[in-house]
């Protein structure tokens, strides 16, 4: 068996896929290391998130981890043998400097620390269960934070709070951050997935070229300055405005019934 497909094998273990309608459950799989991340972790992610936008069938995912929690960051052992584990273009995990062009949603239970919680920043919404800690303790362990946290995190919540949780490396309950925005719902202990599958659902139901749009102009407009914003949304946006979708969704909503998508 050659090395490529002994990674390729090792990457297919370490991140499970199952299709649940349009969706795409994607499940990191190291329960016995907190699923903290590896290189086979990585390219399992950035495998899936490839699988996701390639197929038109498919209208959004959830990221979870197996067993009790999300995912405890970085593999520590792993990374004296095998270096960062990171995807080129996409960066560590495999998605922290480019994830899904479709809706991505994180549902945490348990944990998420370090860069567990930067993969979990990395999606587009946060589904966490009430009692899961999160939080960003490198600074606790001489390191710093650089899977996009020092990014993402202060356009998520204020900057007094993000720069609490990174220089104090403290863990707090999802619901503590909830009034501040870091997630987009908290629910009872053992129900994120549910919920998170509730919610890409809700997503999955509307037109996919509109969803895709939004998003990209969502992300962009908090990186780019106005003028620039202004700009690059017209490039994600005109083609929708004038595709076979929108017209079906006109059509659907004077005629009182649910539209049928295209995705063209």
């Amino acid at each position: 068996m050659s090395a490529s497909t002994t990674d390729t094998l090792a990457a297919a273990d370490a991140v499970l896929t199952e299709r649940r309608g349009a969706l795409l459950l994607i499940t990191l799989n190291r329960p016995e290391q907190r699923n903290a991340v590896n290189q086979a972790v990585a390219e399992g992610v950035s495998a899936a998130l490839d699988a996701l936008d390639a197929n038109a069938e498919l209208r959004a995912g959830i990221l979870v981890g197996a067993g009790d929690g999300f995912c405890a960051g970085m593999d520590l052992e792993a990374f004296r043998t095998e270096g960062r584990p990171h995807v080129k273009g996409r960066g560590f995990a495999g998605i922290v400097q480019r994830s899904a062009a479709k809706p991505l949603i994180a549902a945490i239970e348990g944990f998420a620390v370090a860069g567990g919680l930067e993969i979990a920043l990395a999606c587009d919404l946060i589904v966490a269960a009430s009692n899961a800690r999160v939080g960003l303790p490198e600074v606790r362990r001489g390191l710093v934070p650089t899977g996009g946290a020092l990014l993402h995190l202060p356009r998520r919540v204020p900057y007094q709070l993000a720069m609490d949780l990174v220089l104090t490396g403290r863990l707090v309950e999802a619901e503590q951050l909830a009034p501040f925005g870091l997630v987009a719902r908290t629910t009872p202990p053992g129900q994120a997935l549910e919920i998170a599958l509730a919610l890409a659902n809700d997503i999955a139901r509307n037109a996919p070229l509109a969803t895709a749009a939004a998003k990209a102009v969502l992300r962009d407009a908090s990186q780019l300055h106005e003028e620039k914003a202004w700009a690059r949304q017209a490039e994600h946006t005109d083609h929708v405005l004038c595709s076979q979708d929108a017209q079906e969704g006109a059509r659907a909503f004077v005629e009182k019934r649910e539209p049928a998508w295209q995705g063209r």
